[in-house]
């Protein structure tokens, strides 16, 4: 399954989940990444890290580790 590191600038994709585990899954959840969720990629940074998204209406950034452990579904162009 494609994970929101996959994810390129300009599209969207659904949070379909999260494989991390203990601390790291729970920090993502309270960032507002929950399944379900539509996730729109803004920007990567120059060298790759980190990615900022638009989550819930608001400008989230996280490092590419932690979105290798998002599962993602339904990725298409645009918002």
């Amino acid at each position: 399954m494609a994970t929101l590191k996959d994810v390129r600038v300009g599209e969207s994709a659904t949070v379909a989940a999260l494989t991390g585990a203990g601390a790291l899954k729970r920090r993502i959840m309270d960032m507002g990444l929950t399944k379900g969720t539509r996730v729109y990629v803004r920007k990567v940074a120059p060298l790759g890290d980190p990615v900022e998204l638009t989550v819930r209406g608001y400008e989230l950034s996280i490092r590419k580790d932690e979105a290798a452990s998002i599962e993602v579904t339904d990725v298409r162009a645009g918002e």
